[in-house]
């Protein structure tokens, strides 16, 4: 099968117009022959609306039941498109992700993918249909339902195209494909045709918006070339792959911005051998992503740990890091938004 894997996201399916201007894309692409698998985001403000909700019941809810919630942007967003497809006379079903058989592990909101089975995709795919398949989710060993952080469904898409070892993987969003810098900020800022995944993924890591970083590094892991492009335009896109053919290397490739980081710093840290550590394995343990990190010299046996995490996983960081302290670490814990 001619499998082409197509990722939209939440700008792209906007409102009832995005999604019919989607589905015309689909059934162009649909109509040359392929067999069509369409990952989509819940409608743009949709996710927002939901954690506010939730947050205006319960100031922290529990992960798993803001899953629970979240999720369900996904879903009305599948069953729209699906019945837009179908207005169009092309057959199409919709998935959630559990349907799909995307299988992950038990960590709420940052779940990482163990295995995507497929359900019966393959199947629906022989018999001609569109799947509509709800990006941003899947389901742990003891059924419930789990997301996989902002920009989730770029991951879904890249771990769909590799199951199911597509001939085509097309990221959609708002931009025209990767940028030197971001075109909203810089307006003289240029196309990439091409980039690796190594440089995507530094720009990713660093605050680019384009594609979410650990879908990049699970295409890098199993080597999943795809394009990034516009959903707006009939342009082309960058293609993002292991190796870019060039003349002369270049030192610098792109520009990213991150306004999304707070700062959390340990003060008055014992600074005996693997006080540091201990803290970094406290982050990993909740899921949380460490970026700058500034250590400084440690007087009289007491040292100052400061880094940032993104601003969503602030407070898991913060409750973490209060059980370590508490637990005897040693130590006084704060925060900022002043970079």
């Amino acid at each position: 099968m001619n499998v082409v894997v197509q990722k939209y996201g939440g700008t792209s399916v906007a409102d009832i117009s995005c999604i019919k201007r989607v589905a015309r894309r689909v059934k162009k692409t649909w109509s040359a022959g392929n067999r069509v698998v369409v990952v989509v985001s819940a409608r743009a403000g949709v996710t927002n609306e939901l954690i506010e909700r939730a947050k205006a019941i319960r100031k922290n809810p529990s992960d798993r039941e803001l899953d629970m919630l979240m999720t369900c942007g996904e879903q009305e967003t599948i069953a729209l498109l699906a019945m837009a497809l179908e207005a169009l006379s092309v057959p199409a079903v919709s998935r959630t992700g559990w349907q799909a058989g995307i299988i992950t592990d038990g960590m709420h909101s940052k779940a990482r993918i163990r295995e995507v089975k497929g359900g019966d995709v393959r199947k629906q795919l022989r018999a001609g249909k569109v799947v509509v398949l709800a990006g941003f989710q899947g389901v742990n060993e003891s059924g419930d339902l789990t997301t996989f952080g902002r920009g989730g469904s770029d991951l879904s898409a890249i771990a769909m195209a590799g199951a199911l070892k597509a001939k085509t993987c097309q990221i959609f969003t708002d931009v025209e494909g990767v940028f030197t810098a971001d075109p909203r900020i810089v307006p003289n800022a240029c196309k990439m045709p091409a980039i690796n995944y190594e440089e995507l993924l530094e720009l990713a890591s660093s605050g680019s918006k384009v594609m979410q970083t650990r879908a990049v590094e699970f295409a890098q892991k199993h080597n999943i070339p795809f394009e990034v492009r516009s959903s707006f335009s009939t342009k082309s896109g960058t293609q993002v792959k292991k190796k870019v053919k060039s003349l002369e290397d270049t030192l610098i490739s792109g520009v990213a911005i991150d306004k999304n980081q707070v700062r959390v710093s340990v003060t008055e840290l014992p600074d005996r051998p693997g006080a540091a550590a201990a803290v970094f394995k406290v982050m990993a343990e909740a899921g949380v992503v460490v970026d700058m990190i500034v250590q400084n010299v440690a007087r009289n046996g007491k040292a100052n740990l400061t880094f940032t995490v993104p601003s969503e996983d602030a407070f898991r960081a913060e409750k973490a890091l209060r059980e370590h302290l508490k637990e005897g670490a040693g130590g006084k814990l704060g925060r900022s938004t002043n970079i």
